[in-house]
């Protein structure tokens, strides 16, 4: 188990050294899910998930597992809070699932499908039950109501922890949490929203010259 989610993590890192932003895509149609999918990849957005919490979001996801293979991009599934949206990530050809809280038994079947899973953290307890189980790779949600500051405190009893800051992130806090130790961070409404897209180029330079730096 834990020699398999340690292979697993391999696709966490591999994406947000490259970059350490995530799309999420909630409740968008299939056509808008596409479109969206599209402009996340362009501005060099390796890892788009789509939650998966009704038949129109796994159309969706689907669609965008068929973009995605036309770019090597890869599409997860969000919001797989039970076995039975893990095997409809599986059938919808989702690269990875994501869960808001930690569920051992989602993480299980999502890695014996496969699937790299990214595990929802937001106590100490649950990180190191995730941990326990190899994961090292961690969304932290609720990031906004956590704080930034809740990042930092968690790197001291778990250094090996690498944090995906979801839930409430957008271009003007993103800096904030990336400096205080988490290792991505999750967008959604800037990829959206045309007037915050437009902005997002100067967000990647800011990111790009802290990992110069």
């Amino acid at each position: 188990m834990n020699r398999m989610n340690t292979a697993s993590g391999q696709l966490f890192k591999d994406a947000f050294d490259a970059l350490p932003l995530m799309a999420i895509l909630r409740g968008f149609d299939v056509v808008r899910t596409v479109e969206v999918s599209r402009r996340a990849w362009d501005v060099g957005i390796r890892l788009v998930e789509v939650p998966v919490q009704s038949e129109t979001a796994v159309a969706a996801l689907r669609a965008a597992v068929e973009a995605g293979e036309e770019r090597g991009a890869v599409v997860g599934a969000g919001t797989v809070t039970t076995v039975e949206r893990v095997e409809r990530a599986v059938e919808a050809g989702a690269g990875f699932t994501v869960a808001p809280g930690f569920s051992r038994e989602v993480a299980e079947a999502s890695l014996a499908a496969g699937l790299p899973h990214l595990p929802g953290v937001a106590t100490a307890s649950e990180i190191q039950q995730a941990e326990a189980l190899g994961f090292s790779w961690l969304k932290a949600f609720p990031a906004a109501d956590l704080g930034p500051g809740w990042i930092a405190s968690m790197h001291g009893p778990f250094p090996q922890a690498h944090f995906v800051a979801t839930g409430g992130m957008n271009l003007a806090n993103t800096m904030e949490f990336l400096g205080a130790g988490a290792a991505a961070v999750s967008l959604g409404s800037a990829l959206a929203d045309p007037a915050q897209f437009a902005q997002l180029p100067e967000l990647i330079e800011a990111i790009a010259g802290r990992a110069d730096r």
